[in-house]
């Protein structure tokens, strides 16, 4: 298993624990890009995360720790390598706030 430097300094891994297509667990996250109740978008350690699905509701968000509990339904899950776009995107927090 690879581990990786998050930017709050201690050392961490990306994990998905993904049950019955209903339930996510995510370790190893950096950021929550944006979420609504057909898409979740996700900064992660190894890159951005997308959740498609229905009725996707993030329940548990400890960005401290780098944990993500996501409820609903998942159709599908893409990773990219993609970076840029979260930079420029902002996170949800500074959004709600500014």
């Amino acid at each position: 298993m690879q581990e990786f430097q998050n930017s709050a300094g201690s050392l961490g891994s990306h994990k998905l624990n993904l049950v019955n297509r209903e339930r996510v667990q995510l370790t190893g996250v950096k950021d929550v890009i944006s979420f609504d109740s057909a898409e979740v978008l996700l900064e992660t350690v190894v890159g951005m995360l997308q959740f498609k699905g229905s009725d996707l509701q993030v329940k548990r968000l400890t960005l401290e720790k780098g944990e993500v509990d996501i409820d609903g339904k998942v159709d599908s899950m893409i990773y990219s390598n993609n970076q840029g776009k979260a930079k420029s995107a902002g996170t949800i927090l500074k959004r709600l706030f500014n």
